[in-house]
């Protein structure tokens, strides 16, 4: 079960992340564009900026997330070894 929550938590996160990015670059471009007096062109927000940051982030939060999950199961494993030993 470590592996698919981990994947889980990386696969949310990197959606949330994605979507945020995603916004800030669309309203970046667009004030830009604006400042510039060019039409926005939106799909560089897309391709160049929130799909990589996206990645990157969910690269380091599946990371992170199983390295939490193994920590969490050692730690209850050891515990139950505890327990096992204390009857």
């Amino acid at each position: 079960m470590i592996p698919a929550r981990a994947l889980f938590v990386a696969f949310l996160s990197t959606l949330l992340s994605f979507a945020v990015f995603l916004l800030v670059a669309l309203v970046g471009m667009v004030i830009l564009a604006r400042v510039h007096g060019t039409p926005p062109d939106l799909r560089f927000a897309y391709r160049h900026i929130a799909a990589p940051a996206a990645g990157v982030v969910g690269v380091i939060v599946l990371g992170l997330s199983l390295g939490m999950e193994i920590r969490h199961y050692r730690q209850a494993k050891a515990l139950d070894g505890v327990a096992r030993a204390s009857r």
